[in-house]
């Protein structure tokens, strides 16, 4: 059942730093965080509560924008939404368990990321493994990044379909292997595949890169394939209009076939959704898993979803009624459904009993939280660089990883991190998620953290990147802490770090 080598893993490594994985916490994980003490007393075979709790910055949830919150706006929609609705549909989609909230919800979604139509799922890692059989099968081919999500993995294996995978993010080896399988066609009877898709992420979350979609529009426009684009993590994160990496990059997302995202991160709330032509989504309401057998996304959740992602797009004032003597106008325009991506939201998008405060309504905090968090991550990704340590990922990416390579300082620095006098909260990632000696540290920054916030965090990096010698990148120029945070504005400006 198990190699040697994974039992020796488990027994030399992995169990003695199990400490460092699977905290538990109370309460929302928000800027901070609440952790529940814990001991072991057996070599940390079994960890028991201790009754105390220990108040935590929080750079370990995929808190993007900062919707984690028990209060606000947001927060107040769901109080109402669970009033008039409950906690539950009670029903797959097909059954009884479509509400008037989820068809706002879903057309709320396809406005917002600037498609067609869209299906909400109420599982992140469900919406990929339960589409893609729906997609594909016997016959067709799936082209995946190497580096992509276990859900995408496990939804082709179980579509039949056959998979070719290529190096991350490199795309001279995906044109390679685009000719070679067109050319080629299916094993055996070299027949002409009777589809190809091929699918990507949008930001790669152990990695902190982004796919390059520029460069794969011009091959889909070349070779003709289908996209399928999982915007797990960057939907809501990235983007002037917070719309994902086809907003970051300025591409019209209708030349998209599938956007693929996940409401667990940028919107506080839970699920994920396809969103596609008009035609695509019908079908696949009839032959996903998904809406034929799962529960429905409960209605609390779907009000945090209508709330959080209205308050990014910021709403449009109500089209007023036509009076009897002015000449007619289609319903579109009386209902003030007209929309153009990626402006504010219609106000007939929202439901009439929604009434979000006026930061919120007109979009000006939804922009803050978006030009926030964009200041943290290059702030913190470059700061990193700047005092001499090795990162992955790209400057814009909420997701900053930083290199820790052996293993025994993994649980250092996620130690040495919880043990600070305002302890930090850190998400240490090794084998198998990575290779064995690519572990690593990320830092998932979020629109609720403060610049002293992201000081602090420097602050101790700097500390114990000396006293476990992590500081072997290469940089022009390093400066001090004291200039890093001083000169914060201008490190952020910078065209590069040299």
């Amino acid at each position: 059942m198990n190699s040697d080598f994974d039992s020796f893993y488990t027994r030399r490594l992995k169990q003695r730093m199990d400490d460092c994985f699977s905290r538990p916490i109370t309460g929302v994980p928000g800027r901070t965080v609440m952790l529940l003490d814990r001991v072991s007393h057996d070599n940390k075979l079994s960890f028991n509560l201790t009754g105390s709790k220990t108040r935590a910055l929080n750079t370990a949830s995929y808190n993007y924008l900062g919707f984690a919150q028990a209060e606000g706006g947001c927060a107040d929609a769901v109080e109402e939404g669970i009033r008039r609705y409950g906690m539950s549909s009670c029903s797959p989609r097909l059954e009884a368990g479509t509400t008037d909230l989820h068809q706002q919800a879903e057309a709320l979604v396809a406005k917002f990321v600037g498609e067609e139509d869209a299906m909400i799922a109420s599982m992140g890692f469900a919406t990929n493994s339960t589409t893609l059989p729906a997609l594909v099968g016997k016959g067709c081919l799936v082209i995946s990044d190497e580096l992509n999500h276990a859900s995408i993995r496990f939804g082709v294996r179980l579509s039949g379909a056959n998979v070719r995978t290529f190096k991350h993010n490199d795309m001279g080896s995906l044109e390679a292997l685009l000719r070679e399988v067109i050319s080629q066609g299916q094993p055996r009877t070299h027949r002409p595949w009777k589809k190809i898709l091929l699918i990507v992420e949008g930001l790669y979350s152990m990695e902190g890169t982004l796919v390059n979609l520029p460069r794969i529009m011009e091959l889909k426009q070349k070779y003709k394939f289908y996209l399928y684009v999982d915007e797990a993590h960057s939907i809501g994160a990235l983007g002037p209009h917070g719309r994902g990496v086809a907003d970051y990059f300025s591409i019209d997302p209708a030349q998209i076939d599938i956007l693929m995202g996940t409401f667990t991160k940028s919107f506080g709330a839970a699920g994920g959704y396809i969103a596609g032509s008009r035609a695509l989504i019908s079908q696949l309401r009839r032959r996903s898993h998904a809406t034929c057998y799962s529960e429905s996304v409960s209605p609390a959740v779907l009000t945090q979803i209508i709330a959080s992602m209205g308050s990014i797009m910021g709403i449009s004032p109500p089209v007023p009624q036509p009076a009897l003597s002015d000449p007619p106008k289609s319903s579109a325009d009386v209902r003030g459904e007209m929309y153009v991506y990626p402006g504010p939201a219609p106000a007939s998008a929202l439901p009439t009993w929604m009434n979000l405060p006026p930061q919120l309504k007109d979009g000006s905090e939804g922009q803050t939280r978006l030009r926030r968090l964009a200041f943290n991550s290059r702030y913190l990704s470059r700061g990193l660089k700047k005092l001499g340590f090795i990162t992955y990922g790209h400057v814009d990416s909420p997701i900053v990883p930083l290199l820790l390579f052996n293993p025994g300082k993994m649980v250092l620095f996620s130690r040495l991190m919880l043990a600070r006098k305002l302890p930090i909260i850190v998400v240490v990632v090794g084998y198998p998620a990575t290779p064995l000696i690519s572990g690593r540290v990320r830092f998932c920054m979020s629109a609720a953290h403060t610049k002293e916030d992201v000081d602090f965090i420097l602050k101790a990096c700097d500390e114990i990147g000396d006293l476990l010698d992590l500081k072997h990148g290469h940089v022009k120029e390093r400066w001090s802490i004291e200039e890093v945070t001083r000169r914060s504005g201008e490190l952020v400006q910078m065209e590069e770090v040299e």
